[in-house]
């Protein structure tokens, strides 16, 4: 659990009020860009004090504090204008400049309002939290248009929050919202729709969808038809994002390039007044993420395959295996054959998912099918029963894995239950965060004197399981009768990266 829902449930704060914090702390980093500064957020303790669940520091500009305030109590020099914020549920700010370590700031605490449902619903009897906007007033220069942009964008979204309108629970989650930064261009919508404001970068990226012209005065809408042509296929969001009224997230692609748009619409005592637009250049993203799908499609298309030719195989020492003349022969060229069932079976799960990570137990249940082909050859009614949990495995596990327990479920109804009525094997998984513990019980004739690790299957099993998932095996005769077959395998595959 994050320290933020930590703090806010300790408080006895309602899930709908941190949820609202978790929104807010999404964006606390445009907050920092657009602002200049760093955003810090505190939450009231039981005590009477406030604690800080997130800290943003500005990419635009030198941050004021080196030190990650997260967790730490409220500094006595800000106590008194956070706790007037809280209780007044209005914007305070400092009447002179707040010293720093001899560098001068100015605070600004701002009042975090819960709505209670989008769409101008009821907002929340309480200030849940404060944000507070620490300033570095040592730099004295003239700003900048864009930097008089951004900081007017920054107050509007400040105000939002103080009246419950920011975060907006109309805004879908994720992956549509969020991506692109205040650095990666802004552009300034009125209530019109009609760009009062373009950065550089934001114009940059327009241009390299085709568009030559400037932003400023015409209509985004207008513009990204433009850029559209003909084109049949466009994102439904799409024009709701470009004329300011919906606080989504798009993409725009024309000429080759891939840009992503996010609007913020901009209320002032709930009336929308405008909007921002956070432009950013996503075409190199973009193809990489096709690049893995298609790797993706390779990887399922060549385990289908490899699956398909394991199980030609698996069919063709099956029909060898019926013209075999001697008993000998058909029994090796059978065992051949379930080998390459059990490894195809990998395949085949792996080839209809995206990733190398298999359920296990769903391998296996389909392993379990080829006992009852054994069984049948060799006059054996068998009831194999598996319990427990094998879990997820990556592919480099299940394969080796599958193979070792196919060969000693097969022993135990060749070797130890041949002939019987009443057979029964008993498969038990165990499953830790550090290790997997497998045991293979059968109610045979038991484990003849000295004959241990001597034949081709359990050969086979020991190198799958010492070498290849550098796990432990034993055998040993239980008391009465039947065998048991204890596997440990170490889940070093858990603390990789």
């Amino acid at each position: 659990m994050s320290t933020l829902s930590e703090l806010m449930l300790s408080q006895d704060r309602s899930p709908a009020d941190v949820e609202w914090l978790h929104l807010l702390v999404a964006d606390g980093q445009l907050l920092a860009d657009l602002a200049f500064a760093d955003i810090v957020l505190w939450v009231p303790t039981a005590e009477g004090g406030f604690v800080a669940v997130s800290h943003s520091r500005p990419s635009s500009a030198a941050t004021l504090f080196y030190r990650d305030f997260v967790g730490q109590p409220i500094k006595p020099e800000w106590r008194q204008q956070v706790t007037e914020a809280f209780e007044t549920g209005q914007i305070v700010d400092t009447a002179a400049p707040d010293w720093y370590e001899e560098t001068p700031t100015r605070v600004r605490a701002v009042p975090v309002v819960r709505r209670e449902a989008p769409s101008g619903g009821p907002v929340s009897e309480h200030v849940i939290a404060v944000l507070t906007r620490h300033s570095n007033l040592s730099e004295a220069r003239t700003p900048s248009r864009q930097e008089l942009t951004f900081n007017q964008c920054a107050n509007d979204l400040f105000a939002m929050i103080a009246s419950g309108d920011f975060p907006d629970l109309s805004a879908p989650s994720m992956p549509r919202r969020g991506a692109p930064r205040a650095s990666d261009g802004l552009i300034r919508l009125d209530v019109d729709g009609v760009v009062t404001f373009a950065s550089p970068n934001a114009l940059s990226a327009f241009n390299r969808l085709g568009f030559q012209g400037e932003l400023e005065g015409e209509s985004l809408a207008e513009v990204t038809t433009g850029l559209l042509g003909n084109k049949l296929h466009v994102d439904e969001s799409l024009p709701l994002v470009v004329t300011g009224r919906a606080p989504w997230r798009t993409d725009l692609e024309a000429r080759g390039v891939t840009v992503t748009l996010r609007t913020i619409p901009i209320r002032f005592r709930g009336e929308r007044v405008g909007a921002a637009v956070f432009v950013r250049d996503v075409t190199e993203v973009r193809h990489q993420e096709q690049e893995l799908i298609t790797k993706d499609a390779t990887i399922r298309e060549i385990h289908h395959r490899v699956k398909n030719n394991l199980q030609t195989v698996a069919s063709l020492l099956r029909i060898q295996a019926r013209r075999a003349h001697s008993d000998d022969s058909r029994d090796a060229l059978n065992q051949a054959m379930r080998r390459v069932a059990a490894i195809a079976v990998v395949h085949d799960t792996l080839s209809e998912g995206l990733d190398q990570i298999v359920d296990f137990d769903d391998v296996f249940d389909r392993v379990l099918l080829l006992v009852a082909e054994v069984a049948s050859s060799h006059n054996t009614k068998v009831a194999p029963v598996k319990t427990g949990k094998f879990g997820m495995l990556p592919s480099a596990y299940a394969t080796p894995l599958a193979l070792a327990l196919t060969e000693l479920v097969t022993n135990a109804v060749e070797h130890g239950l041949a002939g019987r009525a009443d057979g029964k094997v008993e498969i038990q998984a165990k499953r830790k965060d550090e290790s997997l513990r497998i045991r293979v019980r059968d109610n045979g004739v038991g484990l003849p004197e000295g004959k241990v690790g001597q034949g081709l299957g359990t050969q086979i099993v020991r190198t799958l399981i010492q070498g290849e998932l550098s796990g432990t095996i034993d055998w040993h005769t239980l008391e009465g009768e039947g065998t048991e077959v204890t596997i440990e395998v170490p889940l070093f595959w858990l603390n990789r990266n």
